[in-house]
């Protein structure tokens, strides 16, 4: 007995535990807008259908150009009815296909919040990704008073990842349409949201439709580069054509990108980056070698007709900011991929709670300032190199003349970050 009771305790203990995966978690050092909102917070999918689109998967080098019926699975996000008790769970996907439950604060099919209307946030995920990506993002704009729908893109997902020709081609549409959808909602759903006041926030590939939207054509030599999609389709996205001026929406009054991927390869030049005049804040990482960092810092430059910001997390690389955390499933290596899914969401140096967290902050006074018309300009008129700011406050902790920290960071926890601006004309 002495000998198989020790054996079964180790058995039992080598149990994994069930997996907490939550995406709303604020750490003790985030910065002060990161912090859920006063608003309860729903959740509702719904699937978009966009009639006799282009099917660029199944377009041959000549021939008919084939259509479908385009399906975009979207998780909308919105202030619930005030005696709605918050948490709730997500059946997700990871990035290698499996099935996952993930934590937040919103509730499934609560009702909505009726009697006030909000303004709405598109999200829109990178190559590959999924509605739940950004999730965190969804749940915490959604707790201060915005309607926020975040996009699985066919033909981007993780359980459909096909021809990257559908998604240079689909992206920035895809983004519209849904724009088009929200405001055509039915009940109170629909009720609550105002389209006519809306923001887009992207990341990586979701970040190039989202510039592509904001105004930003494509060159026409892309049309026939390797990247491009059969049968010069891609003419549908090059500044001065017909098509993209179709895009122009002045339902959206402002965008945000996270690591937004195509400059390192050429997709837009002066002029493109130009046709950019509504606000625009880029997240980036200091080392990003996907989207490449110096190529995020030529759009930042180049969007000469912008009001613009950019956020730079030093020693960060692709993944700064936008994705949740990795799923607990994501930390063992998956044979069929050869890695670890965790790569997918992770950092090297930065811990993924706190990237969002900063990220939050950032998106919440570029969407009310933005959206709501508040004066957020204290959370933007920063020191540009965060190590350079002077923590100076009074016995009472108030800040003194000398103070240059950053405005809404604790002493200490701006550390790694640099934030610059750029007014349009400039």
């Amino acid at each position: 007995m002495k000998r198989i009771l020790p054996m079964a305790l180790m058995s039992l203990a080598a149990l994994p535990a069930a997996a907490e995966n939550r995406i709303d978690v604020i750490r003790p050092d985030a910065p002060a807008l990161a912090a859920y909102g006063d608003y309860k917070v729903g959740v509702q999918t719904m699937t978009f259908t966009n009639m006799g689109q282009v099917d660029v998967a199944q377009t041959q080098a000549d021939g008919d150009v084939p259509t479908y019926d385009r399906p975009l699975t979207v998780e909308i996000w919105y202030p619930a009815a005030a005696d709605t008790a918050a948490g709730g769970s997500y059946q997700a996907m990871m990035r290698d296909g499996t099935d996952v439950t993930l934590q937040g604060q919103a509730v499934r099919d609560a009702a909505a919040l009726t009697g006030e209307t909000f303004p709405l946030v598109i999200i829109s995920h990178g190559y590959p990704g999924n509605r739940w990506l950004l999730g965190h993002l969804g749940e915490n704009l959604a707790s201060k008073g915005y309607v926020v729908a975040s996009i699985d893109h066919t033909d981007s997902n993780y359980d459909d990842m096909g021809n990257f020709g559908s998604t240079l081609y689909n992206r920035p549409w895809d983004q519209k349409f849904v724009i088009d959808s929200m405001e055509s909602l039915d009940g109170d759903l629909g009720a609550i949201t105002d389209a006519s006041n809306t923001a887009v926030v992207g990341y990586s590939m979701g970040g190039y439709g989202a510039l592509i939207l904001a105004g930003a054509g494509l060159t026409e030599a892309i049309t026939s580069s390797d990247y491009a999609p059969p049968q010069g389709l891609l003419e549908r996205n090059v500044m001065g054509s017909d098509t993209h001026a179709e895009l122009e929406d002045d339902r959206i009054k402002a965008f945000a990108a996270f690591g937004p991927w195509g400059n390192n390869r050429g997709f837009w030049d002066a002029d493109g980056l130009a046709g950019i005049d509504k606000p625009l804040l880029l997240i980036a990482g200091s080392v990003d070698d996907v989207s490449e960092y110096d190529a995020i810092r030529g759009i930042f430059d180049g969007a000469v007709n912008s009001d613009r910001h950019l956020l730079t997390y030093l020693n960060a690389n692709h993944n700064a900011g936008a994705p949740m955390p990795s799923p607990e499933e994501g930390y063992a290596i998956n044979e069929t991929l050869g890695w670890a899914p965790f790569e997918h969401y992770g950092d090297a140096v930065w811990d993924n709670v706190r990237m969002n967290n900063i990220a939050q902050h950032f998106v919440t006074a570029w969407v009310d300032q933005n959206l709501k018309g508040a004066d957020m300009s204290e959370y933007f008129d920063l020191t540009p190199s965060a190590a350079d700011g002077v923590w100076a406050v009074d016995d009472a902790g108030e800040p003194t003349q000398d103070n240059t920290y950053w405005t809404g960071f604790a002493n200490r926890t701006a550390v790694g970050l640099t934030f610059e601006s750029k007014p349009a004309g400039e």
